[in-house]
C-alpha cells in the first residue's frame, strides 16, 4: 500500500518514552492527508490507553499531524469557542503498518485560542532527560526543536494554521459520510 492508499484508513498511535516503554496510544485515528513530511490524521472520541491502564476518550475532534522530519508532532483540538494546538516535543514520527510511533519528549507547548503560547513540562523533561540518560546531543536536538516549534506558533505557520486544520476536519466528515453511505449500501 502506497501512503496516499491510507487516506481514509483508521490506523492506530503509540507514544514511546526514550527507555523504549510505550506510554499512551490513541486507538483509532483517520489519516486525510500523507506527504513526504508529515501524516495527517482525525479522531473524535477516541479511545486513549496510558501506560499504567487508564482508558479515557478523548472530549472532541482534533486534528493531529506527525512530521517524519521534524523532532514536534501536534494535536489541533476542535474547543467550543477556539481551536487549541497542544504540540508534543517528539522524535520523528514513523508509520510501521497501520500505527504511528514517536517517543514523546516531555516538553510540550500550548497555543491558546487567543494565541498565547504557554510552555509545558519543563520539570518532566528534566527528570527524564537525567533518569534516562538523554545524550548532550539529544539534550540540544530537543531544545533546539522547542525553539524553532514555538517560532512557527509565534509565525501561524503550517501546522499551526487554523484554515488548514479546519479543512482537515471537513475532509474528515467527507470521508467519515463517504465511509457511511457504502455500508448502508453494502
Amino acid at each position: 500500500m502506497n501512503n496516499k492508499e491510507l487516506i481514509g484508513q483508521w490506523i492506530h498511535v503509540q507514544s514511546y518514552k526514550h527507555d523504549e516503554s510505550l506510554h499512551r496510544t490513541w486507538d483509532a485515528a483517520m489519516v486525510v492527508d500523507v506527504t513526504d513530511d508529515y501524516i495527517v490524521t482525525v479522531n473524535n472520541s477516541t479511545k486513549v490507553i496510558e501506560s499504567d491502564g487508564r482508558r479515557w476518550f478523548t472530549r472532541e475532534p482534533a486534528v493531529s499531524v506527525y512530521m517524519f522530519n521534524e523532532w514536534y508532532n501536534l494535536i489541533a483540538m476542535f474547543k467550543k469557542d477556539a481551536l487549541m494546538y497542544y504540540c508534543n516535543i517528539a522524535s520523528p514520527s514513523l508509520l510501521d503498518k497501520n500505527c504511528i510511533k514517536y517517543i514523546d519528549y516531555d516538553l510540550d507547548l500550548k497555543l491558546l485560542g487567543d494565541k498565547s503560547i504557554v510552555e509545558l513540562d519543563g520539570k518532566e523533561y528534566e527528570y527524564h532527560r537525567k533518569k534516562m540518560g538523554y545524550s548532550s546531543d539529544l539534550d540540544k536536538v530537543i531544545k533546539h526543536a522547542f525553539k524553532e516549534t514555538r517560532k512557527l506558533m509565534e509565525n501561524g505557520t503550517f501546522p499551526f494554521d487554523d484554515k488548514k486544520m479546519e479543512e482537515y476536519y471537513k475532509e474528515f466528515l467527507r470521508l467519515s459520510e463517504e465511509q457511511d453511505d457504502q455500508l448502508l449500501n453494502a
